[in-house]
């Protein structure tokens, strides 16, 4: 009573303020949150575009190395016409979602190291600079591809724990943020087996 005297204010100025600095509190978390959930959705989107970057760099180096193979070992058709099969449905599917993409790219990976392990039976082929040139870059977008990968699945993580946390979740839902906009980027089955070489 002594505190409204002073201020000179009554108790319904009091409770108008309260109230109104608690809508104004509560006005800015739900701002803050829906920031924080664009900025993970931006997140996602660009990680998705490095990892997508390193996909078409696979894509441009496979048809060189297919190439390469071709003039040591041309009868190992069966596995060139995989590969150049998988990268041209590779780049076909390139406007599909990462989970669809993903199965196309993890057999493309797998049928590439299969056409580098059939060239391991070539000496000629595994002392041409070109072609171990080409190993070497392939090798080297693959492991950025990978890292690609975990960067945008560690994205897609941080934009699915906060459109499924409270009190995140009200605003996601309110506000049109959908788990649905990103899937994890997950490798299948094929690209988990050993390479099975035969040579005749």
């Amino acid at each position: 009573m002594t505190t409204t005297i002073v201020l000179g204010l009554s108790s319904g100025e009091v409770v108008a303020i309260v109230v109104g600095v608690t809508i104004l509190v509560a006005l800015i978390a739900v701002v803050s949150m829906y920031n924080r959930l664009v900025r993970l959705r931006q997140y996602c989107k660009e990680s998705w575009s490095d990892t997508d970057t390193e996909l078409q760099r696979r894509h441009d180096l496979i048809p060189n190395l297919v190439s390469s193979v071709k003039g040591y070992a041309a009868h190992e058709s069966k596995v060139m016409e995989e590969v150049t099969r998988l990268r041209n449905q590779a780049v076909s599917e390139k406007s599909d979602d990462p989970a669809t993409r993903a199965t196309v790219e993890d057999g493309l990976g797998a049928a590439t190291k299969q056409l580098i392990a059939t060239a391991e039976a070539y000496p000629d082929l595994k002392a041409d600079s070109n072609f171990l040139k080409l190993q070497t870059e392939l090798s080297e977008t693959e492991t950025r591809i990978a890292r690609a990968r975990r960067f945008y699945n560690s994205n897609v993580r941080g934009f699915m724990e906060a459109i499924q946390t409270f009190p995140s979740s009200i605003v996601a839902g309110m506000t049109g943020f959908r788990g649905e906009e990103f899937v994890y980027f997950k490798a299948d089955q094929s690209s988990r087996e050993a390479i099975d070489v035969e040579f005749k």
